[in-house]
């Protein structure tokens, strides 16, 4: 058994169409696990990790794999993840697990929309990355302006550990500049690594990149920058333990480059997860809540400790449901009965299983620091797993609100219990993905994170369910919120022939930095205390529909200061239904707008068509925030109303006779204009977000 200190649970995480799938399967091909390399449009040599039919059809990742290698003495569990923003849950549940990671960007565009993204979930779950600088044989890469933008776009501390053997097409290899050596990549598929000596006429440039090197990395090492000082020679085995040191604590992000497709740079790349990314036992210690007292507890990886372990993601298939498993503590073993904090069920663990896209192995236990699936196990994503007699809640998985709804429908009376067990496992498995009745059409809603997030569950209903449907116009999710604050003073009195229902409420709302806080300012009794959380249950419902055209409330606190009861008319009941209408009186009063998402577009086109696109993006009302030009083309970065960006691609197409292409993510929730809200009170809302 391989070592826990040799174990790196690793993700590989990136802008859409960097190169993250080509780089995995290179990772899989040189570690031996594959013998034969697979491409992402590869026809009949499809690649491994994209083994969803759709995935292989449209050329992108849609759902993260997880499979298990080795290089050398060293297991690396591998998660590939997807690039476009719209699966952007399946990288934060990955994040949330993971002990380190690799961050590929592409020589040529350098650090992109939704490079910013994975940036800041990385920075989220503090995990520790490499960066992978791909794509180096194509026009216009240069690797130095990808580390400027690492600093200046992602305040990060880059350390370039390599210097590039030319570029473009004449890219031949790489210099180590810790080692000071030249990398070539011989053989059918790059296999065979050949070391030799630096070229002559890039000597001079190697030994400026290699003391710039240094001087970075002698700020986290006093006896290297005393060495550096007597113009001593560094020995690499101290360069390597500081480079490994300031990694783990994330002052440094070391930086490698290559080009997955054309087979170089790989092998350089696993070198450096091996020496610089955390094992199990080198990550920071794991946080979690003990549900008794709602303490913080640290968790240990000590394998002889009590189980602790999170499920982190949910697939279902033909036989149940697959629960991938990341453990922090304690030791799985097959047979056991495991204990699930949130449902208070205890479950027994029948299988463990190691994951290679979708193919599986069986194993017998897993321990501190091993990522597993279970199968048969019944529990939700964000689930903790304990032993007996341990009652602790690790932190959950960070959660995107959707952004856009459709209405949908079956198209045949038997398709309704097919579409019904889709949506069921849909959103089962994936958070970011919500189903819903319109109260006033009844027709059934989904929504999610983007049009080609729903356009892929659309086609997977069809395709694993023959389930049909019919899809309406597309709609966006807006909000409510008020812009000040207002006061309510409501008083609930019923009386009848029965029990009457009294509850008096008064307090005020105000704009919030939350989507919903409650603060309780009752003194002296005004409200019993047992009343209290009645109330705050009762602001809680009427946030989720707003007055003016319907959509959930957002960024609104209550303050509860004063109110009364009635001895025998009181109830928990009459102080829900009082908070709730005392709220939506106060709303009211409270200069209420609405809220539409704003999404990040990053546009790149050929120089030529610059002014078209950027004329474009105006007339969808977005904010221009800048341009980066390049040697023939320019990166165009806005703000637009996503409202706006629908059949987007298209009229891109159209503008650029095909030659630019796109990506966006949510940003924010901004009101809309006034004449648009106006029109959209009108209008009425048919579409709940």
């Amino acid at each position: 058994m391989i070592p826990r200190t040799r174990i790196r649970n690793i993700g590989i995480s990136a802008h859409i169409d960097s190169g993250k799938t080509t780089l995995s399967e290179r990772i899989l091909y040189y570690t031996g696990k594959i013998y034969k390399i697979g491409e992402v449009r590869g026809g009949s040599d499809r690649a491994t990790l994209d083994y969803m039919e759709l995935e292989q059809q449209k050329g992108i990742t849609i759902t993260s794999a997880a499979t298990t290698c080795v290089w050398n003495d060293t297991q690396i569990n591998l998660i590939d993840t997807p690039g476009h923003v719209d699966f952007t849950i399946e990288v934060e549940r990955a994040l949330r697990v993971l002990d380190g990671a690799i961050m590929v960007l592409c020589a040529v565009a350098g650090v992109q929309s939704q490079s910013i993204t994975v940036d800041r979930q990385m920075k989220r779950y503090r995990v520790p990355r490499i960066a992978f600088i791909n794509k180096m044989d194509r026009t216009g890469a240069n690797p130095f302006r990808v580390v400027r933008s690492l600093r200046e776009k992602l305040a990060l501390n880059p350390v370039l550990l390599q210097y590039p053997i030319s570029s473009e097409d004449k890219f031949e290899g790489v210099i180590d500049l810790i080692e000071m050596t030249a990398n070539y990549f011989a053989g059918e598929k790059g296999e065979i690594r050949v070391i030799e000596s630096i070229p002559e006429h890039l000597r001079d440039e190697a030994k400026e990149a290699r003391e710039k090197m240094l001087d970075q990395l002698s700020m986290f090492s006093e006896p290297m920058m005393e060495m550096l000082l007597e113009s001593e020679e560094i020995p690499k085995e101290m360069i390597w333990e500081t480079l490994r040191r300031a990694t783990l604590s994330l002052q440094l992000t070391p930086v490698l480059m290559g080009s997955a497709f054309k087979n170089k740079g790989v092998q350089n790349l696993l070198d450096a997860v091996a020496l610089y990314l955390p094992s199990p036992v080198d990550r920071e210690v794991v946080k979690a809540i003990a549900i008794s007292t709602n303490e913080p507890i640290h968790v240990y990886p000590d394998t002889e400790a009590a189980l602790v372990a999170l499920a982190f993601k949910i697939a279902k298939d033909e036989y149940g449901q697959l629960t991938y498993t990341r453990i922090y503590s304690g030791t799985l073993r097959q047979g056991q009965r495991i204990y699930n904090t949130r449902t208070n069920q205890r479950v027994l663990v029948s299988q463990i299983v190691r994951m290679h896209a979708n193919k599986r192995e069986e194993v017998e236990s897993a321990v501190a620091g091993d990522i597993v699936a279970l199968l048969g196990v019944e529990c939700a994503s964000g689930d903790t797993f304990c032993s007996e007699g341990t009652n602790l809640s690790l932190e959950g998985i960070f959660v995107p609100e959707p952004v856009m709804t459709l209405a949908i429908a079956p198209k045949k009376r038997e398709d309704a219990d097919q579409l019904s067990k889709a949506l069921n496992r849909f959103t089962w498995e994936d958070p970011t993905f919500r189903v819903s009745i319109d109260p006033e059409s009844k027709e059934t809603l989904i929504s999610g994170m983007g049009e080609l997030h729903l356009e892929i569950y659309i086609e997977r209903m069809k395709r694993e369910y023959n389930a049909e449907v019919n899809v309406g116009a597309p709609a966006v999710a807006y909000r409510e919120t008020v812009t000040q604050s207002a006061t309510f003073d409501y008083r609930l009195k019923k009386q009848g022939g029965g029990p009457g229902q009294y509850a008096h409420v008064i307090g005020r709302i105000e704009p919030g930095e939350e989507p919903f806080a409650f603060e309780n300012r009752v003194v002296g009794g005004a409200i019993p205390k047992e009343f209290i959380p009645a109330c705050e249950k009762g602001f809680r419902e009427a946030i989720a529909s707003g007055h003016l055209i319907g959509y959930p409330m957002v960024g609104v606190k209550a303050i509860l200061e004063a109110g009364s009861y009635h001895a025998i008319d009181s109830s928990e009941m009459a102080f829900r239904t009082a908070a709730s209408l005392a709220l939506k009186q106060a709303f009211a009063k409270a200069t209420p707008v609405i809220l539409e998402p704003i999404m990040l577009v990053e546009v790149e086109t050929p120089n030529e068509f610059v002014g078209r696109v950027q004329g474009d993006l105006s007339s969808r009302r977005g904010v221009l925030l800048g341009s980066e030009t390049m040697e023939n083309y320019a990166v165009i970065r806005a703000e637009v109303p996503f409202v706006e960006m629908f059949g987007y691609s298209a009229q891109l197409r159209s503008l650029s006779s095909g030659q630019a292409n796109f990506s966006m993510e949510f940003v924010s929730n901004k009101p809309v204009p006034a004449n648009l809200q106006q029109q959209l009170m009108e209008n009425g809302a048919h579409l709940r977000g």
